[in-house]
């Protein structure tokens, strides 16, 4: 019997491998699906923090999320993917103004990255021959506009933290050599995923992330044998099986799209804004961080629901995603975070 994948057009073969597992695809994680699907409506919720076990789907959805989410206009060669020429950085010295669609940026950031190779690198020689700005962009460059995963990134450099600390709260990257200074707008949505055996993520960091989500392995025997005859068929006929799922994954970014432009005129009423607050007070989160998150949250989901303004039931969908991880540690209660944001929950909102 001949390779079915010989069959094939080399181009049809050729574009098929290059694509990821489709989102919609995905069996089961719904609060992981649902967190991801947030931030592409409203990307100031801060980006989305997936921990659990390994072999549970985190870096597949991310890889699903890039090819799901609708293309950008950028300018044509602009490294900070610039959606206006006037918005283009002068060391770019990019002259065709010419606005082109390109797919959302998913930039990997890998656990041995150099500090020159996050921020870019300044030519300082050449910067002092001839006067110029050399600047070689780096990852966060990149981003912009985009998405910036890390996996595994409660291993990540404390060095490399503290960056990211100070590019997410600014939104620009600065890189500093020698008295010359070079600036780049760096608004990205942060994706992280681990393993919470390997190590506990830096709390700086993990309050920097508007959503979390645990995922574990399934125990239900069907749902674990779908997962297995959805990847072997990504993995036998992976045309075939893309064709089956492009209409549901064009049907998921539709939705995300119309999302977006509901977005603004969903309404959050008094008795909302009360209950973020209600609960946030209740389970001591610190700051305002929880309660702003929460009804961002919420009222992307409300958006996504083709929902008018938030309900109590946009609040309980999203507040474990939202809190679990902001909680102070009480030695008092053996409850897990989790555990804690529902029962707060039912007790505020009854």
């Amino acid at each position: 019997m001949k390779d079915f994948a010989a069959t094939m057009p080399k181009d049809r073969t050729a574009e098929a491998a290059k694509r990821p597992f489709p989102f919609s695809a995905i069996v089961g994680q719904e609060e992981m699906k649902t967190a991801m699907v947030l931030t592409a409506i409203d990307p100031g919720i801060g980006g989305v923090l997936v921990f659990g076990d390994r072999g549970t789907g985190k870096s597949t959805a991310v890889r699903a999320l890039a090819a799901l989410l609708p293309p950008i206009e950028a300018v044509a060669g602009c490294p900070v993917n610039a959606a206006r020429p006037e918005d283009c950085p002068d060391w770019a010295e990019i002259a065709d103004e010419t606005l082109v669609s390109k797919p959302t940026p998913v930039i990997d950031l890998p656990l041995g990255a150099t500090e020159d190779r996050v921020t870019g690198t300044l030519d300082i020689e050449k910067a002092l021959a001839q006067g110029v700005k050399a600047f070689e962009p780096g990852l966060l460059a990149r981003a912009n506009r985009g998405y910036l995963y890390i996996d595994e990134v409660n291993l990540l450099e404390d060095h490399i933290v503290d960056l990211l600390l100070d590019v997410a709260q600014s939104g620009e990257n600065v890189v500093e050599r020698e008295g010359l200074s070079i600036r780049h707008p760096a608004r990205f949505v942060l994706v992280g995923s681990g393993n919470p055996e390997e190590g506990e993520l830096r709390p700086q960091l993990l309050d920097r992330f508007g959503l979390s989500v645990e995922v574990a392995s399934p125990t239900d025997i069907d749902e674990r044998i779908e997962v297995i005859r959805r990847r072997d068929a990504y993995e036998t006929d992976r045309a075939g099986f893309l064709d089956d799922w492009d209409d549901k994954d064009a049907a998921l970014r539709a939705r995300i799209v119309a999302a977006k432009v509901r977005l603004p005129e969903v309404d959050a009423p008094e008795p909302i804004l009360r209950a973020c607050a209600e609960l946030c007070v209740a389970l001591g989160s610190d700051g305002l961080r929880g309660e702003l998150t929460l009804l961002r949250a919420g009222r992307a989901l409300a958006a996504y629901q083709d929902l008018e303004e938030v309900t109590t039931d946009q609040l309980r969908a999203v507040a474990a995603s939202c809190l679990r991880h902001r909680l102070r540690r009480d030695p008092l209660d053996e409850a897990g975070s989790t555990t804690r944001v529902a029962r707060t929950v039912d007790e505020i909102l009854g």
